[in-house]
């Protein structure tokens, strides 16, 4: 496994070692002790799959307190996939790091605790399998609208198909302080 820190602290590029022949190719998706080798957490308590067609921007959504940590790929399909650092007086924050995930190049991203996480559809229709270190709580869901333009993501979309959650999401900064997480120094 090839791992690849990126400009924002934990969150890490990941990309499988693929044995590929006449029959097709096979890979480690997840591997708990290469995983934890690179940095990884032992640990996911939920899978999740979505499947979504081109232009659909899911996102930017995180929980607190329950922060959830993702282990995203895309299992068919072409994602651009971003996350952004939420954690109130970390160094990096409301910096984000975005990467294409698709079915051809293997790739996955985590996005650790205290980070917000979104994708868009680049192809026809994209799958993404995303692993979770804690349970999904509606109550502690938060979500931050796609193009705050604080955060100056570079979106490959102009006009993305959104869930009514997600359109009506606020600024970064018209979030309470109190449901956003803390920075904690290492």
């Amino acid at each position: 496994m090839n791992v690849q820190p990126t400009a924002l602290p934990g969150v890490i590029l990941l990309e499988p070692r693929v044995f590929a022949d006449s029959r097709g190719e096979f890979f480690e998706l997840w591997s708990q002790r290469k995983g934890v080798e690179a940095g990884l957490p032992e640990r996911f308590v939920q899978a999740n799959v979505s499947r979504s067609t081109k232009g659909v921007l899911r996102g930017l959504h995180f929980q607190h307190p329950s922060d959830q940590g993702k282990l995203v790929s895309a299992l068919e399909g072409e994602i651009f996939d971003v996350a952004v650092d939420i954690r109130l007086g970390s160094p990096t924050f409301g910096r984000w790091v975005g990467a294409i995930l698709s079915s051809t190049n293997h790739k996955q991203i985590y996005v650790p605790e205290g980070y917000a996480h979104g994708f868009a559809v680049m192809s026809d229709s994209a799958t993404v399998h995303y692993q979770t270190t804690d349970f999904y709580n509606p109550a502690t869901e938060g979500i931050i609208r796609w193009d705050d333009p604080n955060l100056q993501i570079d979106w490959p979309v102009a006009s993305p198909l959104l869930a009514p959650k997600d359109a009506g999401a606020p600024l970064l900064s018209e979030i309470a302080p109190d449901r956003l997480p803390r920075y904690e120094a290492r």
